[in-house]
């Protein structure tokens, strides 16, 4: 093999772990967003029921 042929097999394995690295990073990201936005609807709805 040609070494111009492995790095570039290199180049490709290690820019394809990075993109499904960043793809976790942005699903997790989406997680923690709905959960905040779930717990802020909750303390909400605590509240509106602790006033009556």
């Amino acid at each position: 093999m040609n070494t111009s042929i492995v790095s570039k097999a290199i180049v490709l394995v290690l820019v394809a772990g990075f993109a499904a690295g960043c793809a976790n990073t942005i699903r997790g990201m989406g997680q923690d967003t709905a959960n905040t936005v779930q717990a802020t609807q909750d303390a909400g709805r605590t509240v509106e029921r602790s006033t009556y």
